[in-house]
């Protein structure tokens, strides 16, 4: 491509250290939202690669037996579903959909490396996609909590928006409908000109997502938009003129946008707050981030704890039950989600209910019969606090470790100060008796997870 394709503003000169530590920067204030599209999707299938939705066109025609003469030697996934549905729209629309989805459970791909990549860096916690496969949310799961289905994924049957929820634990918003059985997700350029409507449409558009897109950054990762759709899309999620000011940036990334002279001149003249990665496609822009990000960030590469999943309103059965005061709640949700990674169950009550709550008797049920262990959080702060609902959690503890056989685990006290000879335990005397794990801030340990392991496994 000719350098002058590219406007001033989105020139090779302009993807310096700064515009990268700027980029950077934004990311650590979680102030970013990638956006995903197919290009980051190149799969490996029987020792190739290839990208999944050619992977799936291929797949489709073989399925159904669909010669493809008038198409290209390489049909597009668009092509294929458009042929197969023909004259027979209605009746076959259902199989064909319904097909897709068996294919791609047969096929049992894992998730790409640009997508492992991305989920490795923690400060992306909303993921919107514009692809209907579950590679995303997989990445998530197996990168973050050791492959256990943790990553919300939205829309679903419970909510069509962000939800109160998707705050506190990785989310990824499918944009142009996830794969299903039913024919409710993009494969056709029709479906994607349905969808787009519905998104004009304020009776039907996610209004907490686009709050979200338009006071956020977008890193727009592989979409390969037609010129039109990437105007469209912009002034969708800024929602407003795109000439007009604003103070955060687009970035797109792809094969396609910085060969679109059309675009890119749109972009010079109407919307000079969106950038274009001028150095090569998505994957060559997710290497370089992640790359960056690791150097500037290396105890995260290493980290191998994943964010907390914030408790449930109602304690699991054989969770382990936290036990803290409320002023040691950082300490608590590290400790949380180092158990969390460890694949424990654990709970508390992020709420912190007063004595007299209709709660309570659940808070003492949890306790005195449903929990595999109690953890009581032990610092300086339960140090100086001789009245608090902690201490009656304490009290149903111990009454029921007096219960217990002595070779039996029951409670298991940690420290996540630098208090060192704790006087204020329980009234019956019963933690002094035990061992006090230190724990700093929270921070789980080897030893201290083999041994919660240990103890769930015989509750």
């Amino acid at each position: 491509m000719s350098q002058d394709l590219l406007p001033e503003n989105l020139s090779a000169d302009l993807w310096n250290e700064e515009t990268w530590e700027e980029l950077l920067g934004y990311i650590e204030d979680r102030r970013v939202i990638p956006i995903i599209g197919p290009d980051l999707l190149q799969v490996e299938v029987d020792g190739s690669k290839t990208l999944l939705d050619r992977l799936v066109a291929k797949r489709l025609a073989s399925k159904f037996r669909l010669s493809l003469d008038a198409a290209s030697t390489e049909p597009t996934l668009n092509e294929v579903v458009s042929h197969l549905l023909g004259r027979e729209r209605r009746e076959r629309r259902e199989r064909v959909y319904s097909s897709v989805c068996t294919l791609l459970k047969e096929a049992a791909i894992s998730p790409p490396k640009p997508l492992r990549k991305l989920a490795q860096i923690r400060h992306f916690n909303l993921f919107v996609t514009t692809t209907f496969d579950s590679l995303l949310v997989d990445a998530l799961n197996e990168e973050r909590f050791g492959g256990r289905p943790e990553t919300l994924w939205l829309p679903n049957k419970d909510a069509k928006d962000l939800t109160d929820a998707a705050e506190l634990r990785p989310t990824v918003y499918y944009l142009m409908g996830k794969v299903s059985m039913q024919p409710n997700y993009v494969l056709t350029e029709e479906d994607l000109l349905e969808a787009v409507c519905e998104l004009q449409a304020e009776h039907r558009r996610p209004a907490r997502l686009f709050e979200e897109l338009e006071k956020n950054h977008l890193l727009i990762l592989g979409a390969n938009f037609s010129d039109w759709l990437a105007r469209i899309f912009l002034r969708t999620a800024k929602q407003r003129r795109l000439s007009e000011g604003r103070d955060v940036v687009e970035i797109f990334a792809d094969s396609r946008t910085r060969r679109d002279a059309n675009l890119v001149y749109f972009l010079n003249h109407f919307s000079d707050h969106t950038l274009v990665f001028p150095s090569g496609g998505a994957v060559a822009f997710v290497d370089q981030l992640v790359e960056r990000w690791s150097q500037r960030n290396p105890k995260e590469k290493f980290n191998p704890l994943a964010p907390e999943i914030p408790p449930a309103s109602e304690m699991p059965r054989k969770a382990i039950f936290i036990s803290y005061a409320h002023e040691d709640a950082a300490a608590v949700k590290k400790l949380k989600a180092g158990l969390d990674a460890a694949g424990l169950t654990a709970w508390y009550d992020k709420d912190q209910l007063k004595p007299g709550h209709t709660f309570r008797l659940e808070i003492e049920k949890y306790i005195s019969h449903e929990c595999s262990c109690f953890v009581p959080v032990i610092s300086k702060n339960t140090e100086k606090r001789l009245e608090g609902f902690f201490r009656k959690e304490w009290h149903w503890a111990v009454e029921r470790d007096r219960g217990i056989h002595h070779t039996k685990s029951f409670i298991v006290p940690v420290v996540v100060d630098d208090t060192t000879s704790p006087r204020n335990l329980d009234a019956a005397g019963r933690f002094a008796e035990l061992h006090l794990i230190p724990l700093p801030e929270g921070e789980v340990a080897p030893d201290f997870i083999e041994r919660m392991k240990q103890i769930v496994q015989r509750s």
